[in-house]
């Protein structure tokens, strides 16, 4: 009996209905139930409603085809183009997605997500009864598959890496899945995938069946080819031929000698008629046989493949959860590219109580935050290797990093500063100055926290989780429904109003526009109480100074204002919190060429109407105030930069001296070893002069003994003069000791595996000289250092004077006596990141403008390091041609004479 024929018994499925419960009938309690439930599922509705539209509003939409571009299966790009990706409907399932994509991002290679498909309309089509095919079930077996192989991947990759908890997030998505195995194997068991065929062992029946249609067939073909070639031989036709026609084979034979075949059945004739297709009488039998075991063949075949469809059919849920968790798989590493090609940071949930940490004083700590839609279009500007697929065209993995690439023009980076204790901020500012932006931003931001998503922001921004993001931004005049402007800013006002939360975030665009300006500054400002007592937060843009005023009264109000650069009259699109923003409508004015009799009577009017009539005064603060902050931002990212760079140059001194007694006691064992097996290797050679010699001797004559011992004692006295150390060697090992080197000179130290080093200061009492390594300077006993080799100290010598000659006769009369102290004035010549400009693999153009501005960037009396390699030499020279013609250039010369693809520039 055949395995898999238990495995397919015909089972007949049983809809259990549940048990009916019996209930007491209330019609007041059931009224009022009705009553709340309606209330609530018309909140509900319109929440949902609200919610859609302010994400459209926001471009959440957009955000997510970017997504798009990043996912490895059609299931994963369907989800996102379609904006359907999860997000989080608590803080805690919020932070689970944010774990995933972190997970995803430590990952150290990308998975392989080949053999995925998305199976759920064959399973629906299984659940509505038809019949798979051939196709579709191979489809169902390949995509269980190459689930399970994900969960290996994913415990390869734990298992080679000493934190394999932080992919926990992602191995738990697969590990309480049912990959149903079983289904594969009897899948695999029933159908070649590789031709669609249904293999014989899938039933007894089957094998049966094709094993007798196999045999007829033999029988039927053997006989026709022996009755074609009789019609062959007697000229009935021009070749044995033995075809099909009408699903019964035949034989070709001339419409003039049929009689070649009597009372045979004539199935078919040529389009000319000169040829008939017949069935002999002696293969009517066999060739019914045929037609039967074909029928029969099919039938079981199709009993095969039903019984199959019903498998996956019972299986149904199981593999729509598989799908789903390989869904959420996939999202999570797309998240993770996503974040990798904005540069993007890992936020944090804020708490929502404040603490007295630093910290937590701030609800919204946000730096550096640029719009992902505003950053995408310079992301796409650049010319790079490594770029992401457009959404629009495909789907794969790209990824990049944009902090590297300093040439495309970027969205100012803003700040978002909020305090735990703040419910409404109101920024104010002149028209395009990025206040709608700022407050898109943050609700973009606010909406990929919840998704699981990095932001394009520096260091770790922090945010609160909102459960409603409900926004009033754009003109919603409606002439379908009659609204004005102003009309359909308070219909959704009002909506916004009835369902907004304890934990919703609201932003409301131009608040109270539209209408006359002192009824929309009361109506603003009562909706502004109304929110602060019921929301999480509220952000608000206006032109009202009157509502910036109300931080003085209320300190759950706060003020934030775009800047706005009085010397170029273009807005910053920086926003400045706790200021409040002016329009400069009249400064505009002026710039553009108004009358200026014009612009006066207008200053007039607003001194009138200004309460406090201290303008200049104001101005000319708020200017101070901005130059003071741009000062201490430039010195604090200066003081930032001295600080990283030190502690990059400490970590390289640490590193290097991690352990050098380890090292080199391993260079001495290493050292040790060589000798020892050099040693070995001595003995041996002479060890087998020794034994042909003696095997000679033996056989030799009197006269040729002196000749072979001759010969015997020099191959000897050759391999101990080839192993032994040169006379330089000898003398620097006896004249170490008396060796003293000088400032500036190179020598080889011992402690760093014999690699050059210059000399910075003269040696102390303690015998200890002070080296330079690279960038690392530390200590040394002279007892580890020796001289270069005369031969390679001289032939320097030699190269540097004349370096030294062509340079004089080049500068003759161009350096003066000051330009000379100058040059002294530089100190050791110390390479680091900040003083080198790597010009390799650039072409000659690009390479002189990099060159130009890292000249120009250089402060005075300082050095640059030129890496131009050597190659075909073409960027050296174009790179020394103008370092000897750029005014701020005192000298060059070659970085050392062993290294040619360095030159060092003396900056004035």
């Amino acid at each position: 009996m055949n395995l898999f024929n238990c495995k397919f018994n015909k089972t007949l499925f049983t809809n259990h209905l549940p048990p009916r419960h019996t209930s007491l009938y209330n019609p007041r309690a059931t009224r009022s139930s009705v009553r709340f439930s309606s209330e609530s599922t018309h909140r509900v509705k319109l929440a949902e409603s609200l919610q859609s539209e302010t994400l459209k509003l926001l471009e959440w939409p957009a955000v997510c085809r970017q997504l798009s571009a990043f996912t490895s299966t059609s299931m994963g790009f369907a989800a996102a183009q379609s904006a359907v990706i999860p997000v989080g409907k608590t803080p805690e399932e919020s932070g689970k997605l944010l774990s995933q994509t972190s997970a995803a991002v430590a990952v150290p290679r990308p998975l392989d997500f080949s053999g995925i498909e998305d199976v759920s309309p064959i399973v629906n089509a299984s659940i509505a009864g038809g019949v798979l095919s051939i196709r579709e079930l191979c489809s169902v077996k390949r995509t269980l598959g190459a689930a399970r192989f994900l969960l290996q991947q994913l415990e390869e990759i734990a298992s080679l890496n000493d934190f394999s908890d932080r992919y926990s997030p992602l191995k738990e998505i697969l590990h309480n899945c049912d990959f149903l195995v079983e289904l594969e194997q009897k899948i695999e068991f029933c159908i070649d995938c590789s031709f669609s065929a249904i293999l014989d062992r899938a039933s007894e029946d089957l094998e049966i069946i094709r094993s007798e249609r196999k045999r007829n067939m033999e029988n039927l073909e053997s006989l026709l080819k022996q009755l074609s070639t009789q019609v062959f031989q007697g000229g009935g036709f021009d070749r044995p031929l033995v075809t099909k026609r009408r699903s019964r084979m035949c034989v070709a034979v001339r419409a003039s000698h049929r009689s070649l075949l009597p009372n045979a059945v004539i199935l078919d004739t040529s389009s000319s008629g000169s040829t008939y297709f017949m069935e002999p009488k002696e293969a009517v039998e066999l060739n019914n046989m045929e037609v039967k075991l074909s029928s029969s063949e099919r039938i079981e075949e199709q009993t095969i493949l039903s019984l199959l469809t019903s498998e996956i059919a019972e299986s149904n849920m199981k593999i729509k959860h598989l799908l789903d968790r390989i869904l959420e798989i996939d999202l999570a590493f797309a998240r993770a590219a996503h974040a990798q090609w904005i540069g993007g940071a890992c936020p944090a949930l804020s708490s929502r109580n404040c603490n007295n940490s630093q910290s937590e004083l701030l609800s919204i700590d946000v730096e550096g935050i640029r719009h992902p839609l505003l950053l995408e279009s310079s992301l796409r500007n650049l010319s790079t290797d490594v770029s992401p697929r457009s959404p629009d065209l495909d789907q794969g993995n790209g990824v990049m990093n944009f902090k590297t690439k300093s040439r495309a023009r970027f969205p100012v980076p803003i700040d978002i500063k909020v305090g735990h204790g703040t419910k409404v901020v109101v920024i104010s500012g002149p028209n395009t100055g990025g206040k709608t932006a700022s407050m898109k931003t943050l609700g973009l931001a606010s909406m990929m926290l919840k998704a699981g998503m990095y932001l394009p922001a520096q260091n770790q921004p922090r945010l609160p989780w909102f459960d409603l993001i409900l926004a009033d931004i754009g003109d919603q005049q409606s002439l379908e429904q009659s609204l004005s402007t102003f009309s359909g800013h308070i219909s959704r006002l009002r909506e916004i109003l009835e369902v907004a939360s304890r934990e919703s975030l609201v932003l409301i665009d131009e608040i109270g526009s539209g209408t006359d300006p002192s009824e929309g500054v009361a109506l603003s400002e009562s909706i502004l109480q109304y929110l602060k007592d019921r929301v999480n937060l509220a952000v608000i843009t206006t032109h009202y100074a009157d509502l910036t005023r109300l931080k003085e009264k209320d300190n759950r109000f706060e003020t934030a204002a775009t800047e706005f650069s009085l010397e170029t009259l273009q807005p910053t699109y920086r926003i400045l919190w706790g200021s409040k923003g002016e329009s400069n409508a009249l400064n505009i004015a002026k710039s553009m060429g108004f009358d200026e009799r014009i612009i006066d009577q207008a200053v007039l009017w607003v001194n009138k109407l200004t309460p406090d009539k201290q303008q200049e005064q104001k101005g000319l603060l708020y200017r101070s105030l901005i130059e003071e902050r741009d000062r201490l931002e430039y010195q604090a990212m200066e003081v930032a930069s001295l600080h990283s760079d030190i502690m990059n140059i400490y970590n390289e001194i640490n590193k290097e001296a991690q352990d050098l007694e380890g090292r080199e006691a391993a260079i001495k064992a290493k050292e040790t070893h060589e000798i020892q097996q050099e040693v070995r290797t001595v003995k041996n050679e002479i060890h087998t002069i020794v034994e042909k010699f003696e095997s000679q001797l033996r056989n030799a004559s009197a006269d040729e003994i002196n000749p072979l011992v001759k010969k015997a004692e020099s191959a000897i006295a050759s391999i101990v003069e080839a192993h032994q150390p040169s006379k330089d060697f000898l003398f620097r090992e006896i004249g170490q000791s008396q060796y003293t080197p000088q400032v500036g000179e190179q020598v080889y130290v011992k402690t760093f595996g014999n690699k050059l080093a210059t000399v910075v200061e003269e040696p102390g009492d303690d015998d200890s000289i002070l080296v330079q390594y690279g960038k690392i300077r530390v200590r040394v006993d002279k007892r580890s250092i020796r001289p270069i080799p005369a031969d390679a100290s001289s032939s320097a010598a030699v190269l540097k004077t004349q370096v030294q000659r062509i340079r004089s006769l080049r500068d003759l009369g161009g350096l003066s006596k000051a330009s000379k102290n100058q040059q002294d004035s530089y100190g050791p010549v110390l390479q680091t990141s900040k003083n080198t400009i790597d010009l390799r693999g650039l072409r000659v153009e690009d390479a002189s403008h990099q060159l130009n501005m890292a000249i120009d960037s250089r402060a005075p009396n300082s050095v640059l390091f030129v890496i131009h390699g050597m190659g075909t030499g073409v960027v050296k020279e174009s790179a020394h041609k103008l370092l000897r013609d750029h005014p701020r250039v005192v000298k060059f010369e070659q970085e050392s004479p062993m290294n040619y693809g360095c030159t060092v520039a003396y900056i004035k």
